[in-house]
């Protein structure tokens, strides 16, 4: 039998996204109903069935890559910069909450589905190319999942542990599950918790091509994602990183700033199905929304929202509706359900965290 979560408290928030280098830039352009998809001009996209994505971009004359030292410019995956670059602003964010914490109390959970794919694109090509001798010493550190987490534990000098769920889309969201358990273990007195990931290149568009799971629809790349569309075709491909800071509410510092939400329990479960399908009615799936209701001690009736992962694949997005309906019953005909997808595009290992 399932036990009850205890609530914890959202300190600080950090996020980087194809809509806004902030929680607060993504949400007041997802208001403003803007996409955050573009058509990609690079050269290596110029043969792609695909050529359309969600990427992080200068805006206003800035572009936030460049507020990272010139040493992790070089040293750093994509992938982690962005998690670094979230990282840092939710716990610049918890500062008044997390100021006296023992660094030796504070653990990291970063999720990705994929990791440093840039690095591994480019340093395979230097290898075949250019030979042994090309290839940058830094490589594996660089690519292997875990590096987004670890390059945020050692900014930030924290010593409590660092984990990476790495759970295809799913991950980020894992993440803020594995933050739960590991305070309510009493593991740690706060976890920075989130996902990254930055797929957004020549061979993560060709592997998602290949299976058929992107839109192909380049000449309008701001339409090209559509959740639960009758004539959706895929999802598009994007990067980000979206990251917060959790605490148990007994340790919050009195003097601080209220919560800025509570996370009150977490549901998994695995369709043990198949490797890239939804299982298509989605009883497992419905298993891990019941599981989280009931650890938070909710019913449906109690619920004001949905946001669905809904992807805008054909079998995802369908499977995903039944086990809403399946978990939910009746009560989801007066919730409403969204799918920022639409406008963000698809982030991966990122989105749970990101989207939650």
């Amino acid at each position: 039998m399932s036990r009850q979560s205890e609530p914890l408290a959202v300190t600080g928030w950090g996020a980087i996204t194809p809509l806004g280098h902030t929680p607060q830039q993504t949400w007041l352009a997802m208001l403003a109903g803007q996409s955050g998809i573009r058509q990609l001009h690079d050269v290596w996209a110029a043969d792609l069935p695909t050529r359309i994505g969600g990427r992080v971009v200068s805006g206003e004359g800035q572009d936030p890559f460049q507020s990272l030292e010139p040493l992790l410019q070089r040293r750093l995956d994509r992938c982690a910069q962005l998690a670094l670059l979230a990282g840092r602003q939710a716990w610049a964010m918890a500062h008044e909450h997390c100021k006296d914490v023992d660094p030796g109390r504070v653990a990291v959970v970063i999720g990705t589905g994929i990791g440093g794919l840039s690095t591994l694109e480019r340093q395979h090509t230097n290898l075949l190319q250019a030979g042994p001798g090309r290839v940058n010493p830094l490589t594996v550190p660089m690519l292997i999942p875990n590096a987004p987490g670890g390059q945020i534990a050692i900014d930030l000098g924290l010593h409590a542990g660092v984990h990476t769920p790495v759970s295809a889309c799913a991950s980020g969201a894992e993440a803020l599950m594995f933050a739960q358990l590991l305070l309510n273990d009493d593991r740690a007195d706060v976890v920075i918790a989130g996902g990254s990931e930055a797929p957004v290149n020549r061979l993560g568009l060709v592997g998602f091509s290949a299976m058929r799971a992107l839109s192909s629809r380049n000449e309008e790349p701001e339409l090209a994602s559509r959740p639960y569309g009758l004539d959706r075709d895929g999802f598009v491909l994007a990067e980000g990183a979206g990251v917060v800071v959790l605490q148990r509410a007994r340790d919050l510092n009195s003097s601080g700033q209220p919560p800025l939400g509570w996370l009150l329990a977490c549901g998994c479960s695995s369709d043990g199905h198949h490797i890239v399908a939804s299982e298509p009615e989605g009883v497992q799936a419905s298993r891990a929304i019941t599981d989280a209701l009931r650890r938070a001690d909710l019913s449906a009736a109690d619920l004001s929202f949905v946001q669905a992962h809904a992807t805008g694949t054909a079998v995802g997005d369908l499977a995903e509706s039944k086990a809403l309906r399946r978990s939910l019953g009746a009560s989801l005909d007066c919730i409403p359900v969204t799918a920022p997808k639409g406008q963000l595009g698809h982030l991966l290992g990122a989105a749970g965290a990101v989207e939650t």
